[in-house]
C-alpha cells in the first residue's frame, strides 16, 4: 500500500500579510509533526482575498517567483522534509501578473509552478482585473511524493483541466481554493452552491480515477467597497479515486489536519473503471470549439 499523508492548512486570513505567512508556516509545522509528507495551502494565503474590488494598489501584493515567500517556504520545506503546494500572486513583469501555484520540493527547491488557466470575473471575484490567464498548460509537477496535478480554484469547475492532468500522468489532483458565499443569499442557495462545489470535484476524482485534495479558506472578509463581503465556506476535503470522502473540514474552524491517501488504489480503480481506455477521441473534435451552433 503506497499510503501518503497529506497536510491540509485551512484558516481565516487577515490584513497583516506577515501574520498570515506565520500562520501558514505554523500550519505546515503542525501537519508535518503529524506525519504529513505533502502539505497543501489555500489559495492566495498571504493576504485577504483582494479581488472583491478593482484597485491598482493591490498589485503591490504581488511578488516574483523565486521571491521572498518561496525563499521562506523553501527553507521550511527543507527543514521539515516535506513537499509544499503554495498559492501566490505572481509578479512576472510590470503589468503582467498571475495567480500561481508553486510546488516546493522537500529539499527546498522549486519543483515547478502552475499558472491558473481559468480566470473568473464575477461580483466579488474580479480576478480578470488582476490575473493574466496561465500559459503553461495542464502539466503535472514531478516531486518526491508523486506527480502533482495542481490547479487553482475556478479551474475546479472545468472537467477538461482535470482530464488533461490525468492524461499527462498526474497521481493526484490538487486545488488550492478561495470560495465563499454571498452573505445575502438565503441558506438554501448557499447550501446548493457548497454542495455543487464538492460534487464537481468529487466527479473529477471519479472520472479520472485519482485522489482529489481541495483546500479552502474560512472567515468573513469585508468588501472594501460597499458590498457585503465574502463568507468563505472552508469545507476543505480529500477524496479518493471513486469520489469517496476520506476527510473533510467544517465551514468555520481553523484546521491544521492530516489525511491519508492510498496511491495504489488509483491503479485498482482504473482496472475496473477503464475510462481512459474507452474514450472516443475520434469523435471529440468539437470540444475545441467554444460552442456548437
Amino acid at each position: 500500500m503506497a499510503e501518503l499523508t497529506i497536510g491540509i492548512v485551512q484558516y481565516a486570513c487577515g490584513a497583516d500579510v506577515d501574520a498570515n505567512l506565520q500562520k501558514t508556516m505554523q500550519g505546515i509545522r503542525t501537519t508535518a509533526s503529524k506525519g504529513a509528507r505533502l502539505v497543501v495551502l489555500q489559495e492566495l494565503h498571504r493576504s485577504l482575498y483582494f479581488c472583491q474590488q478593482e484597485n491598482t494598489d493591490e498589485f503591490d501584493l504581488a511578488e516574483t517567483i523565486p521571491g521572498p515567500t518561496t525563499d521562506q517556504l523553501g527553507a521550511l520545506a527543507k527543514e521539515l522534509g516535506v513537499v509544499i503546494v503554495a498559492s501566490l500572486f505572481e509578479r512576472r513583469a510590470a503589468g503582467l501578473y498571475h495567480n500561481t501555484a508553486v510546488v516546493l520540493e522537500s529539499d527546498g527547491s522549486i519543483a515547478g509552478i502552475y499558472r491558473k488557466m481559468h480566470i473568473p470575473d464575477d461580483p466579488g471575484y474580479y480576478e480578470k482585473f488582476y490575473f493574466t490567464p496561465g500559459d503553461l498548460g495542464f502539466k503535472p509537477i514531478q516531486t518526491s511524493v508523486g506527480k502533482l496535478g495542481v490547479l487553482v480554484c475556478w479551474d475546479q469547475w472545468f472537467p477538461e483541466g482535470a482530464r488533461l492532468m490525468a492524461m499527462a500522468g498526474a497521481d493526484m489532483l490538487i486545488y488550492p481554493t478561495a470560495i465563499g458565499w454571498h452573505p445575502d443569499d438565503e441558506a438554501a442557495e448557499q447550501q446548493r452552491q457548497r454542495d455543487a462545489w464538492i460534487t464537481i470535484q468529487r466527479s473529477h476524482a471519479v472520472a479520472n480515477g485519482l485522489p482529489v485534495i481541495s483546500v479552502n479558506r474560512i472567515g468573513h472578509e469585508a468588501d472594501p467597497g460597499e458590498g457585503p463581503g465574502a463568507l468563505f465556506w472552508g469545507s476543505s476535503f480529500v477524496a479518493g479515486p471513486q469520489g469517496e470522502i476520506l476527510w473533510q473540514a467544517d465551514t468555520q474552524t481553523e484546521t491544521f489536519a492530516v489525511a491519508q491517501i492510498d496511491l495504489d488504489r488509483s491503479e485498482a480503480v482504473r482496472r475496473i473503471w477503464p475510462y481512459l481506455r474507452d474514450r472516443r477521441i475520434d469523435h471529440y473534435s468539437d470540444l475545441t470549439k467554444l460552442y456548437r451552433d
